[in-house]
């Protein structure tokens, strides 16, 4: 027997759609304006997944950057489904064409590139009936579930839209996901909005156009309310594993700190059983901590790599840029060995810049890079959005930290350092944390980590940070949007180049 832990896919990956094919899962998750998009993760076993790209990988695919590109807008909420021979991914881009289905072969790809659907709403979902009936449901703009037939391969619209059900009565009801469970048609949805009054509901049906029956105990399965540690339990997909048990992937958070508690890691995959009572209803346990992991092998697999020294012909595809990754801005060929980053743009505190980063997806972790700044300036920089950031920045012979907290921007710490490379490393704690202001070395309202910056290794004796700063400000509830952080390499003048970058998990203390 075999126990697994939530989440089953750790930081920012929020909106979770799975689909499996034989003994294989397939699962997407949302990118909003991150490129490239739609990360794409392949599992055995629901519990260990493997990133094996991104839908959008390509820059033709999409318009980017898009005009008016803000920080979580861009791509929301896709789902993956299997027919009929070809992958397909239906998505939404609410900054720029609407809805669109791209497909391939082999979820490797290459996808193709979108066809363009016109249908006026978001959190688009593809369900076919025996005949080859395909059906798009989706959020419409007045509100509640619409559904329209639709030809994937065309983009026509050939039948509706029309709606179908609003929910129990919660706000905001979404991310519907249209099954054929037996005799039934199943329409599962999120209500309640993305925060602490998530939840999941059901309806059925003979057919998908209706009349909906909604589920005598909806909500489903909600958080609300509750101590649990995870809480905006939502936006889920069901699948059945090969030995007949149904599952639910869905997105939550684990937030910290003083009430009213915020989380930074984003909205992460969790994973959860479900039963089916006697009424042909399904049962949903709350999200556990940890799990019994569904029957069958275990198929642990390796996690990315905690250290990149550049030495392939291209970046891992982990590593994400806001809203473009410029042609010419970055190089792992320039400097062999290393990453050149070459400026696009002369700050963070708007779109335009050049930046590789990562999720965080630990609440206590450490990054280190190393950084020849030559002439440049730039180094490692920890984002939210363009308002919410912090960086500790090498340039003109010296190292700083930059805080970035909505209109206010400060350099807190300056030393001056000698030419050449440099190690730099950005530390998170939720332990030991610093107060919410100097005056209150005594206590005071605490946030949920600290984020610390240092020159050289934070290990070696009487090593002292250059500063720390609270984490509070780059959490969701401060910052607002969907994200959750991304850690990486920046450059905002010149070229600079990284010769490796470690991003490790470390015990809490």
């Amino acid at each position: 027997m075999h126990v697994y832990d939530n989440p089953v896919i750790s930081g920012f990956h929020p909106d979770p759609s799975v689909c499996r094919v034989g003994d294989d899962y397939y699962l997407v998750c949302s990118s909003f304006e991150y490129f490239p998009g739609l990360p794409l993760f392949h599992s055995k076993d629901l519990v260990h997944w493997e990133q094996l790209g991104n839908v959008l990988d390509r820059p033709g695919q999409l318009p980017l950057p898009l005009p008016g590109s803000k920080a979580s807008g861009g791509l929301y909420a896709p789902t993956i489904r299997h027919h009929d021979g070809l992958f397909w991914v239906i998505n939404t881009n609410v900054d720029g064409g609407g809805n669109f289905v791209v497909s391939a072969e082999r979820p490797e790809g290459p996808w193709s590139d979108p066809v363009w659907i016109d249908l006026t709403g978001i959190d688009p979902d593809l369900a076919w009936e025996e005949d080859g009936t395909c059906w798009c449901a989706f959020s419409g703009s007045e509100g509640g579930v619409n559904l329209a037939r639709i030809d994937p391969v065309k983009g026509e619209v050939l039948e509706g839209p029309f709606a179908i059900w609003s929910g129990s009565g919660l706000k905001y009801p979404e991310a519907p996901h249209l099954y054929r469970i037996g005799d039934w048609w199943y329409l599962l949805i999120a209500e309640g909005g993305t925060e602490r009054g998530h939840s999941v509901s059901m309806a059925r049906s003979r057919s998908p156009r209706g009349p909906w029956e909604g589920a005598p105990a909806n909500p489903l399965l909600s958080h609300s309310g509750t101590d649990r540690s995870i809480q905006n339990t939502g936006h889920a997909d069901l699948v059945q594993a090969p030995d007949g048990s149904w599952w639910m992937v869905l997105l939550g958070v684990r937030p910290r700190g003083f009430t009213p508690d915020v989380h930074v890691l984003g909205r992460e995959t969790f994973l959860t059983p479900v039963e089916w009572d006697e009424d042909g209803w399904p049962v949903v346990a709350p999200v556990p901590d940890s799990h019994t992991a569904p029957g069958g092998a275990w198929h642990p697999v390796a996690d990315p790599s905690a250290r990149e020294d550049f030495h392939g012909a291209s970046l891992a595809p982990h590593w994400i840029s806001p809203f473009v990754r410029t042609e010419g801005s970055w190089s792992l060929t320039e400097r062999p060995g290393w990453l050149v980053l070459s400026a696009t743009g002369p700050t963070l505190d708007r779109p335009g810049y050049t930046f590789v980063g990562r999720r965080q997806q630990h609440h206590d972790c450490r990054v280190t890079a190393v950084i020849d700044p030559g002439t440049g300036r730039g180094g490692l920089g920890v984002r939210l959005d363009e308002a919410h950031h912090y960086e500790l920045e090498a340039g003109d012979g010296e190292v700083g930290v930059v805080a970035r907290i909505g209109p206010l921007r400060q350099t807190v710490a300056r030393r001056p350092v000698p030419a050449g490379p440099l190690h730099l490393t950005v530390t998170i704690r939720t332990s030991r944390l610093v107060p919410a202001s100097p005056e209150l070395t005594d206590g005071g309202t605490t946030g949920p980590d600290t984020i610390a910056f240092w020159l050289d290794d934070p290990d070696a004796p009487d090593a002292e940070p250059l500063a720390e700063l609270d984490g509070r400000y780059l959490s969701t509830e401060v910052a607002c949007g969907f994200t959750g952080r991304v850690i990486g390499m920046y450059a905002i003048e010149g070229a600079v180049a990284f010769d490796w970058f470690e991003y490790a998990p470390v015990p809490s203390v």
